[in-house]
Formats: structure tokens, C-alpha cells, sequence
């Protein structure tokens, strides 16, 4: 069924904010779904949640980048006015809860945050039979649901997006290399889903343990594997931080040759940039955000602020913009579930995406390579749900 959409106002004031501030069309919906009715002629109350105060290394920079590119975002709004309330989780689930609780008391009409996924699941429940939605900065899409909306950049989305690029390039037969751990499970169910619903065969699937001897004791499995089944790609859930410099070293070695396997990863590749010079990883494919509206929202961010923001800081940027988006078209019902899981989108930070009604997103992602060292970008991102890519 097609939806007919008009355009929302743009949230920008320069030409260069435009690349970064810029919403998609917002749908008329129908229905008022979960939420609460708001004014919309007068500032909508906002609350942030944040892991300020946790004590644990790392926080307090994510905590200050958060409320950073939240603020960016409000500079960039016409004709809608949000009040931002900045409320400090410490990092902790109760805490969570109880700011989460607090800031419905002082008037919030929807949460952004918090970072953290347990954090999130408890702030959800806190505030669930008040109706108010959150905007979780988690990826985490065993939370989402009810009133819990994910905005982080998923393994399924993630997944989705290279098993189809890898059907439209003719690949027939992916093998899955993926930890035991929580996050190699969850990346291995959300690559066999996507295999599941594609034109590519699930050929099979390797465990390892995250030791350096794990990763060794796999390599021949994972090679038994490839050559039983005939498999022309391999789809890892290795991080550059983790495995993928030991297998992108072992798995040729043992005759998983990159020419003739193509090499799939489930993360980003190109970071830190010292990845690009492993042999084993040119030519393997992996996705990213649209790249020229990141670079884009991190030299504004940079001009703004003096510093470079936190790699996972956009995602209150987008939060905080869809919440705009859909406030500037002048009804009560704007942050209703209904609303917020409107087909059009936003446009993000890092392109477009949409938050879908069982609280999990889509994000229109590009694919990249890795050639002589450098990054690639071989399959751009799409600019809207319709376009390729999805």
C-alpha cells in the first residue's frame, strides 16, 4: 500500500546545516497509538538521559557528547521550541528508573536515552503506564518494544543490508564465523534471519571462543566448512578490537583465500584506521553510515564545541530531530507510537532512517571496501525507503 506524505518544514538555517539537519517527509498518520497529547504552540518538554555520573571511564566524555549534539540539534530548530531536561543515570539501571520517573513527574513528554540497554529496559518499565515513549541511544533490540524504541545502529539492520548486497553481486552460499559470546550470538541469529528472507544460502555456521587460542582452533572448521559447502562468502562478527586482525591473518594462511571467499563483516572495518593496512581485510566488505552527512555533522560539531564528538553522540542529534520533525506538524498527537513510526523517516546524522512499530529501526546504510588501504564506498547509501538498498 502506498502512503501519501506531505513535506515538513526544514529544520535548517544554512545551506550547511541543511546536509545534516534535514528531515525526511513526515506521513500523515492515523491513529493515536501509545503517547501522551501534547501542546504543541508552546515548548515541548524533552528528557535526556545520560550515564553521567558513573564513574566509569569513558562516561562522563559520552555523557557530555550526548547533551552536546542534542543542544546542536535545538540550534538548528525553526518554529518548534523543546525544553531539554538533562537527567543523570550514573550509568545505573535503578537510577535509570528513578530519573526516568522524575522526569515524567516534571512534565517530560518523551525520553531520549539512556545509553546503556539494562538502563534502558528499566526506564522503559518505570514509565510504561504513563504512556510516555523512549528514544533508547541503545542498539540492543532484545529491549525494544512497548515503549522502548532503539535508535542504535543494529546487527539485524546491519546484516539485512550486506546479505542483500551480497544476493545482488551473485554470492550463493554465506558461511557465518561468529563468537560464542552474547554479542557473537546475537550477530550470528540477526546474519542467518537475513539469509533466511534473501536469495543466498546459509552454509553453515562456526563458533569460536574469544581467546586468541579460540580463534586458532576454529580456523580449520571454518575452512572444512567453506570447502564442504562450497561457500563463495564468509560473514564474521569479529570486531577489529577483537578477532578480525588474527582471522584476516589465519584464514588466508589456511587457504580461505579473499580472492576466491569474499570476506563479509558484521562491524565497521575502517576503525581504528590502522585495520586498513591488514593484508587480509582489502576487499572485504562491510557497511557505514552515509558518509558525507557524518563528516559533515562532525566538523559542525568539531566548529561548535572545539573538540571531536563522540562517535555514538549523533544518535541524540537524531533523536532530538525527529522529535522536531514530527512536533512542527502541529498536532497533539506528534510523539505518539503512531507518530514516531511513521514509513518516510528522518534524516539523521548519518542518513536516513525509521524507527518500525515492534521499537527496533532501519537505518539506509552504504557498503564499503577496502582497496590499497583506503575506504571505498562501493554501493552508496540510500536517501530513501523506497530507493535501492532496501
Amino acid at each position: 500500500m502506498f502512503t501519501v506524505c506531505k513535506p515538513v518544514r526544514k529544520l535548517a538555517r544554512t545551506a550547511a546545516v541543511l546536509a545534516t539537519a534535514v528531515f525526511l517527509a513526515a506521513c500523515e498518520t492515523t491513529g493515536i497509538g501509545g503517547g501522551p497529547s501534547i501542546n504543541t504552540s508552546e515548548p515541548v518538554p524533552v528528557a535526556l538521559l545520560v550515564p553521567a555520573g558513573s564513574g566509569q571511564a569513558g562516561d562522563a566524555e559520552l555523557a557530555r557528547s550526548l547533551e552536546n549534539a542534542a543542544r546542536l540539534a535545538m540550534a538548528d530548530l525553526q518554529n518548534v521550541k523543546i525544553d531539554l531536561r538533562v537527567y543523570d543515570t550514573r550509568g545505573s539501571s535503578n537510577t535509570a528508573a528513578e530519573v526516568a520517573q522524575r522526569a515524567v513527574a516534571d512534565g517530560a513528554k518523551i525520553i531520549v536515552g539512556p545509553f546503556y540497554s539494562q538502563a534502558t529496559n528499566s526506564a522503559g518499565l518505570a514509565v510504561l503506564n504513563s504512556g510516555v515513549n523512549v528514544l533508547s541511544f541503545s542498539n540492543n533490540t532484545s529491549i525494544a518494544g512497548g515503549n522502548v524504541f532503539v535508535l542504535g545502529y543494529t546487527f539485524d539492520n546491519t546484516a539485512n543490508r550486506l546479505v542483500s548486497f551480497a544476493g545482488s553481486q551473485g554470492k550463493s552460499n554465506m558461511v557465518i564465523v561468529h563468537s560464542d559470546d552474547t554479542a557473537g550470538q546475537l550477530g550470528q541469529a540477526a546474519i542467518a534471519t537475513a539469509l533466511s528472507g534473501s536469495r543466498v544460502n546459509n552454509a553453515g555456521s562456526v563458533g569460536y571462543s574469544r581467546s586468541q587460542q579460540g580463534v586458532i582452533n576454529s580456523v580449520s572448521a571454518v575452512k572444512a566448512t567453506v570447502d564442504a559447502s562450497g561457500a563463495d562468502s564468509l560473514f564474521l562478527t569479529a570486531t577489529t578490537a577483537g578477532a578480525l586482525p588474527l582471522f584476516s591473518q589465519l584464514l588466508p594462511e589456511a587457504g580461505v583465500s579473499p580472492a576466491t571467499t569474499q570476506y563479509i563483516g558484521l562491524t565497521r572495518w575502517d576503525i581504528p584506521t590502522q585495520t586498513l593496512d591488514l593484508p587480509g581485510v582489502q576487499g572485504g566488505w562491510f557497511a557505514l553510515p552515509d558518509q558525507s552527512k557524518a563528516q559533515a555533522y562532525r566538523q559542525r560539531y568539531n566548529n561548535t564545541y572545539g573538540e571531536a564528538p563522540h562517535p555514538n553522540s549523533g544518535l541524540a542529534y537524531d533523536g532530538i530531530a525527529a522529535i522536531a520533525a514530527l512536533v512542527s506538524q502541529g498536532k497533539s498527537n506528534a510523539l505518539t507510537a503512531s507518530a514516531l513510526t511513521q514509513n518516510a523517516g528522518f534524516q539523521g546524522v548519518g542518513g536516513i532512517f525509521r524507527l518500525r512499530p515492534n521499537g527496533t529501526n532501519e537505518r539506509g546504510l552504504a557498503v564499503a571496501t577496502i582497496q590499497n588501504k583506503q575506504v571505498v564506498v562501493i554501493d552508496p547509501a540510500p536517501q530513501s525507503f523506497t530507493g535501492a538498498g532496501f
